[in-house]
């Protein structure tokens, strides 16, 4: 049933400026639905889960609890609810689309054609659709973004905002200083690098802020990848970079509570102290070292992208085997469909349009979010509407999948050495409160009414 069969009377509420895809001039009515209601049982089923697996049940952390809701809320709200905030959104915009033009000029430069620009096209484009080849377009821009991101980290740029958010998380969520700036780097960094941050603090970490850390990792992106993300789903979503920005932002306290409801923290951590942390000694150092990160993170991310896709079709030749089964072949993403719709439906999204969301979802976590992504982005606009498409742009944006484990594991054991037994067997478990975070995250976003996001319920 379709979910406008399901409105709920509208709340007496008039954007004023809000334009987008549900007001032209007269604003957007803020409505709230019943699919905006099922989000609030979503998150209760979340926090259930993970205490369901607690290692001490007795001790779930209920200030905590609503700390994170709150910070996830006001974040939301700050960037999405007031007046004019999607100028925000629109200037975040406008910054991905200039990084990904100075990344198109250096790649036609090396690779020519292949880089895009019609203009340089040896022949005659019949589809400029085509011209957009994943390797040369997407994979340049993690190099490019992780340089840059270096070099702010080395000009204190990036370093202050991470201590800002550092700051926000130890206040508001109780956390020891360590914690909440590898929290903090998480936004912009990888879930490798991020430890490099505290590297002095590692062997400091107690059992619960080692938990803590591979969580949030899981639950949020690098800033390189997040750039990514946005040209992928720019043609589909509007303002996609600005909504990828703030999915990994306000996924960091979800990971923080689910980490702590699953392992609680019993004793105190280590105290930050000045003048331990990443460092650079110079601006072409950073560069350096920038672009060396660069080049792993993209062999790695399209080294998983070739190996899966091949066994996504290696599975689905298998199971063509068994023909047509509910009048089309069955296929692995048909699969995550039908076992991911109740997910997705919880979420907030219509029943309708629950099976694409759910193969969506099952293909971040057994696949890659850049998977998900390249399949949201390529999923038509008349099977999932805008705001489906938006919350699933949030529910995904995550490093939560079985690949990531494999890379995260390697990456720790490498700067802890002498915790190998212990990452190890905190690796899987990290995994599902990594991927429930970036459901809780969907949630609150669902669960908020839906003329705030410029988009039609």
């Amino acid at each position: 049933m379709r979910e406008a069969a399901w409105r709920a009377p509208r709340i007496l509420y008039q954007g004023g400026n809000n334009q987008g895809a549900g007001g032209a001039g007269e604003g957007n009515l803020v409505t709230y639905t019943l699919d905006n209601a099922r989000s609030l049982g979503a998150l209760a089923a979340i926090l259930l889960f993970c205490w369901l697996l607690s290692e001490n049940k007795r001790r779930f952390p209920f200030l905590l609890t609503l700390g994170a809701l709150a910070v996830q809320a006001s974040l939301v709200l700050a960037l999405f609810a007031l007046p004019d905030s999607d100028n925000v959104l629109k200037a975040v915009t406008a910054a991905v689309d200039g990084l990904s033009s100075a990344t198109d000029q250096g790649t036609q430069f090396v690779f020519g054609y292949l880089g895009g620009g019609p203009q340089i096209q040896p022949f005659q484009i019949e589809d400029p659709n085509k011209l957009f080849i994943f390797g040369f377009r997407v994979l340049p821009l993690i190099l490019v973004i992780s340089a840059l991101s270096a070099l702010l980290w080395h000009w204190k740029v990036l370093k202050w905002i991470t201590h800002g958010f550092g700051i926000l998380f130890q206040r508001t969520m109780g956390l020891t200083g360590p914690s909440a700036l590898a929290v903090a780097a998480n936004i912009f960094m990888g879930m490798v690098e991020s430890p490099i941050v505290i590297r002095a603090y590692l062997d400091r970490l107690t059992r619960s802020e080692l938990f803590l850390m591979m969580v949030v990792g899981l639950a949020t992106v690098a800033g390189s990848t997040m750039v990514a993300y946005s040209v992928i789903l720019g043609p589909t979503l509007p303002n996609a970079a600005g909504h990828v920005l703030v999915a990994s932002i306000i996924s960091a306290p979800a990971g923080v509570l689910l980490a702590r409801i699953m392992v609680p923290e019993m004793k105190g951590g280590a105290q930050l102290a000045a003048g331990d942390e990443l460092k650079y000694q110079s601006s072409m150092d950073a560069i350096t070292r920038g672009v060396q990160d660069g080049v792993m993170v993209a062999v790695n991310v399209a080294a998983f992208l070739m190996v899966f896709v091949a066994f996504v079709w290696i599975v689905n030749n298998v199971l063509g085997i068994a023909g047509d089964v509910g009048g089309a072949p069955l296929t692995l993403q048909r699969i995550f469909g039908y076992v991911f719709a109740p997910v997705a439906y919880m979420l907030g999204i219509p029943w309708s349009e629950a099976q694409a969301g759910g193969s969506i979802l099952g293909t971040k976590l057994f696949l890659t979010e850049f998977i998900a992504y390249i399949d949201l982005g390529a999923t038509p606009v008349d099977v999932l509407s805008e705001r489906s498409r938006m919350i699933l742009t949030y529910a995904i944006c995550g490093f939560a999948n079985v690949a990531s484990v494999g890379i995260m594991t390697g990456g720790m054991t490498v700067l802890m050495p002498q915790r190998r037994d212990e990452i190890f067997s905190l690796a899987w478990k990290s995994l599902i409160p990594g991927f429930l975070a970036t459901l809780m995250t969907a949630a609150v976003v669902a669960a908020l009414p839906a003329g705030m996001f410029r988009v039609q319920p």
